[in-house]
């Protein structure tokens, strides 16, 4: 059985998704089991002779932080922290965003600045090993005091409360640690508290969102390639020398890929090319690579987050200290997901405007890229269909991070809404999947007309394939079908991740 060890080594993207993808159980080290147990003894001998309030160990929340708490109720002052916070709405969170939620709350509970118990730990881990997914809702979090209501979802199960997902049924958490032989936890001091506050729902969501864009990123240079081919492009706009005067790393990494997916292209080596062509593929490079550059800078801020300790108050046992601070503050997350939209959603942008060219009735190929246009309307309206995305994808793209609502009589008076920039993202990335579909298709369609001249090797290996599940389009049919085929070609396409997150 496969493993991953808990402890201080680094989480990245390639590591979560090997965590993910080969299904590897978790385990914590012997370093994080230590720094479990020391955190939760040193806090527990802290409350017993500490004489002033400790924020939310024997205080209130919130704004009701002046609210001293009697000894004999703290463990009741954590589960009612947990059900009282339970708030969510909304569609519920996919379940493998809602596995990655869990192993990003472990991560940071393992550091042993958030004083819960072992047992705890624990049973987060279980849940994640044996595929125990907690009913999650998407709307509720502000993103600051972090992901409190989707969290709190996430917690109910701890307690036998809420519901989860497993063996492929929705059923209450109860029903489940019963069969299973668990009794529920019983949350000590701070522990409602740890597991509330942090920013494990905006970071599953820019961590899956993430991955997903380097895909697309990828996809993107593929397919405006075979675009570009199909459209009888001038390469002259890819020579290294113009790129080299503007260094930009992305841009540099964009025109290198074009010219060596193209290589060795018969159409591209005619010498019958136009002088320019439009922006939407003279500046592939420029558009493209500006968004490579925001997917280095998302990452590296995804990077520090998934290896962050983001709840409140942090114990730091070696300087005798319980400090109250705001590492639960999701705007690191809330500016790098609204940039993220922004980057992915230009992506969709200027592939629409490719396929829109590709059926203009230019450069050689009919109008529609059918015969017989009039009697057939041939791809004429899969344009329509991207065009709405890219439309809706504006809308979504609008930074939800410049926004913010007073909460809790005013004592959490600026949020990040993180979480909304984290839920957009994610319909940007489905809506720009669907909108390089549908250039694929139009790109594949194009070439047909390029016969009987060839388009690059690699590109015509990665056409064959293609066109075994989005045939030549001879005569009218029902294209949604086409598209929806298109689309899970991509999803299903399999790229190596050495190439993915260079």
């Amino acid at each position: 059985m496969m493993k991953h060890y808990i402890s201080s080594e680094i989480l990245d993207l390639n590591s979560i998704q090997t965590i993910l993808e080969e299904k590897k159980k978790l385990e914590l080290s012997e370093e994080a089991r230590a720094n479990i147990t020391k955190s939760f003894e040193y806090l527990h001998k802290k409350i017993s002779t500490e004489k002033d309030s400790i924020y939310g160990i024997n205080t209130g929340f919130g704004s009701l932080y002046n609210q001293k708490i009697s000894s004999d109720k703290l463990a009741q002052l954590q589960e009612n922290l947990v059900m009282s916070h339970a708030c969510g709405v909304g569609k519920v969170v996919p379940k493998n965003i809602v596995r990655l939620m869990l192993l990003l709350k472990i991560q940071s509970l393992s550091y042993g600045n958030s004083g819960v118990q072992l047992e705890t730990v624990e049973r987060l881990m279980e849940f994640f090993n044996h595929d125990i997914l907690p009913v999650v809702y998407s709307q509720g979090s502000l993103g600051a005091s972090g992901d409190l209501a989707p969290l709190a979802h996430l917690s109910l199960p701890l307690i036998g409360k809420g519901e989860v997902f497993y063996q492929g049924k929705r059923q209450s958490a109860a029903k489940v640690l019963a069969s299973l032989g668990w009794k529920p936890i019983q949350l000590a001091a701070k522990e409602g508290l740890a597991l509330l506050n942090g920013t494990q729902f905006m970071t599953a969501y820019g961590v899956h969102c993430l991955i997903r864009a380097y895909k697309i990123s990828y996809y993107a240079d593929l397919i405006g390639a075979v675009s570009l081919d199909a459209f009888n492009g001038n390469m002259n706009a890819f020579d290294p020398l113009v790129h080299i005067v503007r260094p930009h790393r992305g841009q540099v990494k964009t025109a290198e890929r074009i010219l060596e997916i193209l290589k060795d292209s018969e159409i591209g080596k005619q010498e019958e090319k136009a002088v320019q062509d439009p922006y939407s593929f003279r500046c592939i490079p420029q558009v493209h690579g500006a968004t490579k550059d925001t997917l280095h800078f998302v990452h590296k801020t995804l990077k520090t987050e998934m290896n962050s300790v983001t709840d409140n108050p942090n114990i730091f046992m070696n300087e005798d200290r319980i400090i109250s601070g705001g590492n639960f503050h999701g705007q690191p997350l809330a500016l790098a997901l609204d940039f993220l939209s922004i980057a992915i959603a230009e992506l969709g942008n200027i592939s629409e405007r490719r396929a829109y060219q590709l059926i203009s009735g230019t450069r050689g190929l009919p109008e529609f890229l059918v015969n017989n246009p009039g009697l057939n309307s041939g791809l004429m309206i899969p344009q329509y269909t991207a065009a709405s995305l890219v439309s809706q994808n504006k809308q979504y793209a609008t930074p939800a991070s410049v926004d913010s609502i007073v909460s809790s009589n005013g004592q959490e008076d600026h949020v990040s809404m993180g979480a909304n920039s984290a839920t957009k993202c994610y319909k940007v990335i489905e809506n720009v999947e669907t909108i390089l579909a549908i250039e694929l298709m139009n790109a594949s369609q194009a070439l047909y007309f390029r016969e009987p001249l060839k388009s690059s090797p690699f590109v015509e290996s990665f056409l064959k394939t293609y066109r075994s599940v989005v045939p030549y389009i001879e005569e009218d049919r029902v294209l949604a079908e086409d598209i929806q085929a298109s689309l899970n070609y991509l999803r299903t396409m399999s790229v190596d991740s050495t190439i993915l997150f260079e």
